[in-house]
């Protein structure tokens, strides 16, 4: 059998970075298995049907689910988990979470990483890295020309409202194609060839981010990182392949949980698509299956499997939701037009980056999504409010077909029902900010991973974000502003897409499961080359989008195995 120089699992930011950065260093050699499909351009679901069975779903994991998805299995790209208090949405495909994001690379304040983190993971000394992540990713904001296609109503009145309230609004910087030239972004639409060979689309401004970019106009890693460790330096990629454990080897390659890893690892998956089981042997590992998938991983090993068995107590703790926080003023009066540009364009500040209060400090994005949820919304909406314009079109209808009347009647009856539809005067306001990172990830009865978390240890946060949607409702006059249902008394649940900690990096092991030591950096403590690179690693709630936090942090483990100092061109 065939010993890899690295097996990684997962493709999200951690498993794309590491993939590229060890394949560097050894063609050939490296070997990435996700459990998700891959996403060609134009592949990802848009009929209701397909929709309906986009999600992922693995009868024998006995997670909790909401009832709408389905209980047979299914591979889907929507991994929807219900827990106390806190539920979370993560990504299964080739790309992990960098699929469905919302494009946003942003670098917390200074002060952030003086509470909670080791010594040497300041803003400062992780900036080179930020540097090279932000490159590789073609980080900017939106083109900001004449071309009237590129104006974005939701920026203008989430910039305007801002400004009335005295805060700050800045453009945030998103992971978008728009081009290869910044400073003259490509026609709309115009397709043509990264700087990495892959082809991209000119972003067509259609707020489809979240659920899987079509025209591949997301910058995701499959574009870029991932891209170019398989067609340059010889990856394999097996999509569709369950980690199931990690047992370390001795110096005969026999499955031995008495050793430390310094004779190297065998992984056991199943071929999700074969119904198999396999193994594969390799000198090191890294786990980099999101915050949820590596710490269950990891615990599964330790408690159930009994394969690692000195994983750290630590192992799971210090769990943060990022301080995510949706809600919604609905039926405005000044358009917002959410269906149309990038998901997220800007950011307004609360006490995050200036006037700094760690108990209420967060940020407030504008959050756009799909003409097609545009729809949705319109037909959800009250019967009264459409009542009167739908019996407008029955008449000019039946006045057409026994009247001979002109079909135009139909035409404007039309138009009544529509301009008055909801969409267009809603806004969405995704916060985050720093929640008190206190949560525990931990197994239940059935050996599977479930979130306990202390949600009145965050309340402060979460009723400062509630104070700051409704002043912004008031603003532009909408009917009603309501959080997220989840949120509603008695659940008070938080719905969570940037889960983070519980791998958290530390200067010893008392204090956490992987080591922050440059020549060590993510390693899992008591083992030889296994690591962790992902948002497990992270080990306070950024307030900002960590997608550039964590992928600094990637980079910066993948440096410590090779020896070999991150470059902007791969």
């Amino acid at each position: 059998m065939k010993t890899y120089e690295a097996v990684i699992i997962g493709s999200g930011f951690g498993g794309s970075i590491s993939a590229c950065r060890l394949a560097k260093k050894w063609p050939g050699e490296v070997l990435v298995l996700e459990r998700g499909k891959r996403y060609p351009m134009g592949s990802f679901p848009r009929s209701p049907h397909d929709m309906a069975h986009n999600f992922w779903n693995l009868p024998e994991e006995s997670c909790s689910r909401p009832d709408w998805v389905p209980s047979h299995e299914v591979h889907g790209l929507f991994d929807i988990r219900n827990y106390d208090h806190m539920d979370a949405l993560v990504a299964a495909g080739v790309g992990g979470g960098s699929l469905i994001y919302a494009n946003v690379f942003m670098e917390p304040p200074d002060h952030v990483f003086e509470q909670g983190w080791p010594e040497n993971c300041s803003r400062e000394s992780l900036r080179p890295y930020y540097d090279v992540v932000k490159s590789v990713l073609g980080s900017r904001p939106i083109p900001q020309n004449d071309d009237p296609r590129r104006r974005i109503p939701r920026t203008e009145l989430f910039q305007e409202v801002a400004k009335e309230m005295g805060r700050d609004s800045e453009l945030v910087d998103i992971n978008v194609f728009f081009g290869n030239d910044f400073d003259h972004p490509t026609d709309i639409g115009v397709q043509e060839e990264n700087r990495f060979g892959a082809v991209q689309t000119s972003c067509v401004y259609c707020a489809e981010c979240d659920v899987g970019c079509n025209t591949h106009s997301k910058n995701t890693l499959d574009l870029n990182y991932l891209y170019v460790a398989e067609h340059r330096y010889r990856a394999e990629v097996l999509p569709e392949h369950l980690a199931l454990r990690i047992v370390p080897v001795d110096s005969s390659a026999k499955d031995d949980s008495t050793e430390n890893g310094v004779h190297g690892y065998r992984v056991y998956y199943v071929d999700l698509d074969a119904g198999t089981e396999g193994s594969v042997l390799a000198k090191r590992v890294i786990v980099s299956a999101g915050t949820l998938g590596t710490n269950e991983l990891l615990l599964r090993c330790r408690d159930v499997d009994k394969t690692l068995p000195s994983i750290s107590a630590n192992l799971g703790k210090r769990f943060s939701g990022n301080g995510d926080f949706l809600s919604f003023a609905v039926e405005g009066d000044r358009p917002s037009s959410p269906n149309y540009g990038p998901v997220i364009t800007q950011r307004t500040d609360y006490n995050l980056f200036e006037d700094f209060k760690r108990d209420e400090a967060f940020i407030l994005e504008d959050a756009g999504y799909p003409a097609f949820a545009g729809w949705y919304l319109s037909g959800a909406r009250p019967a009264y409010s459409s009542l009167a314009a739908i019996w407008n079109i029955v008449k000019s209808t039946l006045a057409l077909w026994f009247q001979r009347k002109s079909t135009g009647r139909i035409g404007y009856a039309f138009s009544e029902w529509l301009a008055g539809d909801v969409s267009t005067g809603t806004c969405v306001f995704l916060c985050m900010g720093l929640d008190r990172g206190n949560g525990t990830l931990e197994l239940d009865k059935e050996g599977r991973i479930r979130i306990d978390w202390p949600y009145k240890d965050s309340l402060s946060l979460y009723e400062a974000i509630l104070r700051a949607g409704k002043e912004f409702s008031k603003r532009i006059n909408a009917k009603h502003f309501f959080a997220l249902p989840n949120w509603w008394f008695p659940l008070r649940k938080n719905v969570t897409v940037h889960a983070v900690g519980g791998c958290i990096l530390s200067d010893s092991p008392d204090d956490g499961v992987t080591s922050a030591d440059p020549s060590s950096f993510g390693q899992v403590y008591g083992y030889t080359g296994l690591f962790v690179a992902d948002g497990a690693i992270v080990p306070t709630a950024v307030g900002a989008n960590p997608t550039a936090t964590i992928s600094a942090l990637c980079e910066r483990v993948a440096e410590g195995i090779t020896e070999m100092y991150p470059n902007k061109d791969l």
